[in-house]
């Protein structure tokens, strides 16, 4: 088994950081933050057109690129390193995953094709924080469709997207199904409100979504939405796992070059034991980050056995790796890490609200317990 990136792999790498380098400086993200919408429809649609990055899990036969998670772990870890505020995860990897995992030829060929051009906008209706057993959103049979009723709160990207795949139970039933509510711009008030809703990491919009009397088509088989969505959110696990990577590489090559050029009593910091001892736990962080987080993506793109387990793993050591590697950050830097100026708050925000999303470290152990006997 080979973990060494390919040399084509690592060229993507090349590729996708010096876009995001020109494309996402601090003084980007720090505008896009203050949208109501958090992304910008010109680099979304360079994303899509130049790069083919939308498309990049999506099979050929579908318009996309047909690649894996391995490049797909690639393109999150440095757009995680560049702070990107776009709605990426959830479109390519929530909306466009449960698309896949639901085995609907149909609707794949009708949404994934404009999700991999760029053109579609999507999410998928679970909350940003914990994964809840049963979804808010109960369905309805009308004439030859289904109608949505209920909420869905902390949604992310929900406020921008044209798509929303939405987990729910038929009435008279207790097993969940997914469906597509389209066009969701065009949609009526009176039939899906959609509030923004504040967060303490600004570069990730989530919004809570409103469903009264929602016309939505029906994805996959009636009662089989809980195999996709347990899918979904194990390689969504993987995909934030390599996210945090990327904070992980951003806070320690700030840090390294701050103890570099910051002098006191006439040495750079670096020469002193405390800062030396935070930015070695800092590397030895970012390399266990790296090690479970490039496995899980192996995993994913494998279909390995262990793929819940490991996707868990990555969610947990990735999540603590990044918090506590964030945080350091701000310390090597002292008082102006602090401040409102320096970055260092941004990625720190950002490590916190992903420790958060998709289940805390203590919940995805848990997992591991359970699927272990322990």
């Amino acid at each position: 088994m080979d973990f060494a990136f390919s040399p084509e792999q690592e060229q993507l790498r090349e590729v996708v950081r010096k876009f995001l380098g020109q494309k996402s400086p601090e003084s980007e993200v720090r505008r896009l933050m203050e949208t109501p919408e958090g992304y910008d429809r010109a680099v979304w649609r360079q994303l899509a057109k130049e790069l083919d990055l939308p498309g990049i899990i999506i099979p050929e036969s579908y318009g996309g690129s047909g690649f894996g998670y391995l490049e797909l772990s690639v393109i999150l870890e440095e757009m995680g390193r560049a702070l990107l505020c776009a709605p990426y995860f959830s479109t390519v990897v929530l909306a466009a995953g449960a698309l896949l995992a639901s085995g609907d030829a149909t609707a794949c060929e009708t949404f994934l094709p404009q999700i991999a051009s760029g053109d579609l906008i999507a999410t998928f209706a679970i909350p940003a924080g914990m994964p809840v057993d049963s979804p808010g959103v109960a369905a309805a049979r009308q004439d030859d469709g289904y109608v949505l009723d209920g909420f869905a709160d902390h949604v992310i990207d929900g406020y921008i997207a044209d798509l929303v795949v939405v987990p729910a139970t038929v009435a008279g039933g207790s097993s969940v199904s997914l469906f597509a509510v389209s066009a969701v711009q065009s949609l009526p008030e009176r039939l899906l409100r959609r509030t923004p809703r504040p967060s303490m990491d600004a570069t990730r919009k989530i919004a809570r979504l409103e469903f009264n009397h929602a016309p939505a088509r029906l994805i996959g088989e009636l009662g089989s939405g809980q195999e996709a969505i347990d899918s979904v959110l194990a390689r969504a696990a993987v995909a934030l796992a390599s996210e945090q990577v990327g904070i992980c590489q951003w806070g320690l090559a700030a840090s390294v070059s701050y103890a570099k050029t910051r002098v006191q009593f006439a040495r750079p910091i670096g020469s002193f034991q405390a800062i030396k001892h935070k930015i070695a736990d800092m590397l030895v962080a970012l390399e266990s980050a790296k090690a479970v987080a490039y496995y899980g993506a192996w995993a994913a793109e494998t279909g390995a056995a262990d793929l819940n387990v490991t996707a868990s793993l990555a969610k947990a050591e990735c999540s603590e790796a990044a918090l506590d590697v964030a945080a350091e950050t701000i310390q090597v830097h002292g008082g102006i890490g602090f401040t409102w100026e320096h970055p260092a708050h941004l990625y720190f925000k950002r490590a916190k609200s992903s420790e958060l999303f998709l289940g805390t470290p203590a919940y995805h152990r848990e997992l591991i317990c359970r699927a272990l006997g322990v």
